[in-house]
């Protein structure tokens, strides 16, 4: 099964606000964009647990025709907080990139 990192071109994490992170998967094309987009891997409740925050409070955003899928989780800590250790959530996107992937 492919790693994160294979089927997409670029992958980053932002600000979504002082209480929310978003991460963007940037898939290489539509062949990996359908997929992949929808593995088990990248649905809520894997999210939430790779961050440590409750699978509703996870949303995903699929745009199609860029082939990106958009996942918005909140922020432990809200940004700038005396122990927040990415002021930006530049760094967040790292440890999604070796998950390996499966389809169903």
């Amino acid at each position: 099964m492919p790693k994160l990192i294979e089927v997409c071109r670029h992958v980053r994490s932002k600000n979504a606000g002082p209480f929310w992170i978003t991460v963007d998967l940037f898939f290489k094309g539509k062949p990996e964009f359908l997929s992949w987009a929808e593995a088990r891997e990248l649905q809520c409740n894997a999210i939430a647990g790779m961050f440590g925050v409750e699978a509703a409070a996870v949303k995903r955003f699929a745009v199609p025709q860029l082939h990106v899928l958009k996942i918005s989780f909140p922020r432990k800590i809200p940004q700038g907080g005396a122990f927040e250790r990415d002021m930006h959530a530049g760094q967040q996107y790292a440890r999604l990139l070796d998950i390996e992937l499966t389809s169903d």
